[in-house]
């Protein structure tokens, strides 16, 4: 941030504290009769959201570190990774759809391990193949997709594991 845009920001902030659901909100949204605890609750729930497409991007996709030295290579990386990004997640929207399931139900993780397992299969299958046909895609649709269990009133993301290494023997 630079110094005239920090000169700029008030030297303090009106916050709203709300209690809801077992959890304890601070928010500068101040007006209760603007925005509802519940209404809070859901806002908070959908940045939960994003937090997590946030992470499958950076480390399930790889992208906690860019590979790139010019900033316009960087701008090119980094559209690359979303575009891939949302590849993933319309396949995974594909899947709910066929199995009657939320896509926020699947694991993004899984469904990138799967089109990775499947790739070499993907890129020799023309558009009108057998893999578009209806019987297809019942035997697809009946196999079910992984789904994930719900975790209501989840506060924090899994922690990763350490690898380590492995013993020579």
């Amino acid at each position: 941030m630079s110094e005239s845009i920090y000169a700029s920001m008030p030297e303090s902030l009106t916050m709203r504290e709300a209690r809801v659901a077992g959890w304890t909100l601070a928010s500068t949204l101040i007006d209760p009769q603007q925005v509802n605890k519940r209404e809070l609750f859901a806002l908070y729930r959908q940045r939960w959201h994003v937090e997590l497409d946030l992470r499958s991007i950076k480390n399930v996709m790889q992208m906690d570190l860019l590979r790139c030295k010019s900033p316009e290579m960087v701008e090119k990386e980094i559209a690359a990774h979303l575009v891939g990004y949302n590849l993933v997640r319309a396949v995974m929207a594909q899947a709910a759809s066929l199995s009657a399931v939320l896509p926020r139900q699947l694991s993004f993780k899984t469904a990138l391990q799967i089109l990775n397992a499947f790739e070499q299969n993907l890129r020799c299958c023309p558009r009108g193949s057998p893999r578009q046909s209806p019987r297809f895609r019942a035997r697809r649709h009946r196999s079910g997709a992984p789904t994930q269990p719900t975790r209501s009133g989840r506060t924090t993301c899994r922690q990763a594991k350490t690898q380590t290494p492995s013993s020579p023997h």
